[in-house]
């Protein structure tokens, strides 16, 4: 019987210890195998399918998600179900990554003389360069772990740990060859905070059209605050005759009109507007106006065309609602 220990604290701690010798251990593997995998892939004209069975399987789940995210196209594919007709999802111009710790999965080893005969290239994960699944790939990646961090010695623990590591080595080298960007980044997570972030523009989720606060400048204060009050961004834009944007009257000038007790209801805007005011293109990043209405305090803007007149705007409300703050 294994003895009892509710020394949770000293357990957790003591599977920390060996999980982060076995990742330590993993930079011995990083060899020509390694480079030869990359390379493999980098010359692929398919995709990656990641095979593996169990507890690699999830883990293969998981590389094959950071892989597509980060430039490699990939998906898992299920050995039991690849055995029943998925492995027709598998083309010549794959390459197949297995999953094994043992490299003695049967599910998985069902499938390689089938991999071979199409000619489709086999990377391995496995724990030795001896076991039947590395007999029949291309490349090996060694995984082995010392130890398993479970205290039964059984559970998949540090294995698993060292597997996923060793997917993350492969994606990231291999995001590093392809020079893949923070924006191709983004265009494979645009429904993220950081695809939201680098793709959304203000073009994308500026108010526009009749929703703009615009004044003309002989109109007086009194009049502009209606128009501020109806269009409710706080602000309001003062254009020419021919439409551009000469200044603009926003909640903080209000007060300072207060401040200095003059009459609202006479004082043309014209007198009391704030001129060359703070601007934006619509084609500007929405992450980069964030970053200009922090550092200048301000908490809106409008957005101009090329000839300076007011196509929308935008303010701090709209940019936490579209994902961006």
């Amino acid at each position: 019987m294994q003895p009892i220990n509710r020394d949770f604290k000293q357990s957790a701690l003591s599977v920390i210890a060996i999980e982060q010798q076995a990742i330590a251990d993993l930079s011995q593997y990083i060899d020509q195998s390694f480079v030869d995998a990359c390379e493999r892939i980098l010359s692929c004209k398919g995709k990656v399918v990641v095979c593996g069975m169990g507890k690699s399987g999830h883990i293969g789940h998981k590389i094959s998600a950071t892989l597509a995210s980060t430039g490699t196209p990939a998906f898992f594919m299920h050995p039991a179900e690849a055995n029943h007709g998925d492995l027709g999802m598998l083309t010549e111009q794959d390459v197949l990554l297995a999953i094994s710790n043992s490299g003695e999965t049967s599910e998985l080893l069902a499938l390689l003389p089938v991999v071979k005969r199409l000619g489709v290239p086999i990377i391995a994960m496995s724990n030795s360069a001896s076991n039947t699944l590395a007999s029949y790939a291309d490349v090996n990646l060694c995984i082995k772990v010392h130890q398993e961090a479970c205290s039964l010695g059984l559970a998949p623990t540090s294995s698993t740990t060292a597997t996923l590591v060793m997917g993350d080595a492969l994606a990231v080298a291999l995001l590093n060859a392809r020079g893949f960007t923070t924006e191709d980044f983004a265009l494979s997570h645009p429904g993220g905070s950081l695809g939201r972030k680098l793709l959304l523009t203000l073009s994308d989720i500026m108010l526009s059209n009749e929703r703009l606060p615009l004044a003309r400048p002989q109109q007086t204060l009194r009049e502009v605050l209606v128009e501020i009050s109806r269009k409710g961004l706080g602000m309001a834009g003062i254009i020419d005759d021919e439409g551009k944007l000469i200044g603009i009257f926003t909640d903080g000038d209000l007060r300072r009109v207060l401040d200095a007790r003059i009459d609202v209801h006479n004082v043309v805007i014209e007198q009391v507007m704030t001129a060359n005011c703070i601007t934006a293109p619509p084609a500007m990043l929405a992450a980069e106006v964030l970053k200009i209405m922090e550092k200048t305090k301000i908490n809106s803007l409008f957005v101009v065309n090329e000839a300076g007149i007011p196509i929308g705007a935008i303010n701090m409300q709209i940019l936490l609602q579209a994902g961006i703050i």
